[in-house]
């Protein structure tokens, strides 16, 4: 397989790409992500083997704007919305009651891993394609890539394209909260882990 690279005026290609149930790496605030579409459980599947990545772990989801989110979880508890008003878009995942249509290959749990990315490149091409199950484009052992070219360095001949859209903004992977439980709890410190715990402690 041969790795393009395409450029962030090439979106369409790229969600061309994705429709086809291909992978597509892509920069969002934080890092690159690999992505492919979130209710497509057999291509859900390539991200694990593309990626290393042990099949136990759940593949969170991207989405384009905060009216998408309905597609993918239901029930979400009150301070999920509260945490959305204060940091989406941004840097900060979280863990909701999904939405039964999400296939096992995504999450085998109840719950789903979503965000809003604060990068207009990412949710245009979110646009496009709807919700897409998104990892750090990286080997699961390897470090988390901030461009395109770091990202063929652990990925080429193993995805379809990259989008090359530059040095990410953050370079820290994104906070991650556990709102199914009675008191959320931060899983995943990531990148505004001091912001989302003062905003808790503050909110409960």
């Amino acid at each position: 397989m041969i790795t393009q690279i395409l450029a962030p005026t090439q979106l369409d290609r790229a969600a061309e790409i994705l429709r086809a149930q291909r992978l597509v790496a892509f920069p969002t605030d934080t890092v690159y992500g690999l992505g492919t579409l979130a209710f497509d459980g057999s291509t859900v599947l390539k991200l694990y083997v593309a990626k290393e990545r042990p099949p136990e772990k759940a593949i969170p989801i991207l989405i384009a704007d905060i009216a998408d989110l309905d597609h993918v979880a239901l029930d979400i508890p009150p301070i999920a919305y509260r945490l959305m008003e204060t940091f989406w878009p941004g840097a900060l995942t979280l863990v909701v009651p999904k939405q039964p249509q999400i296939p096992i290959e995504v999450s085998t749990t109840d719950s789903i891993a979503v965000r809003l990315p604060d990068l207009e490149l990412a949710r245009e091409l979110l646009r496009r394609t709807g919700p897409l199950a998104v990892t750090s484009a990286n080997r699961s052992t390897g470090p988390n890539p901030r461009t395109a070219q770091e990202v063929l360095d652990q990925l080429a001949g193993r995805i379809d394209a990259i989008v090359d859209g530059g040095q990410t903004p953050g370079g820290i992977p994104s906070t991650v909260v556990d709102c199914t439980q009675r008191t959320p709890a931060i899983l995943r410190e990531g990148a505004w882990a001091d912001r989302v715990r003062d905003f808790l402690q503050h909110a409960l």
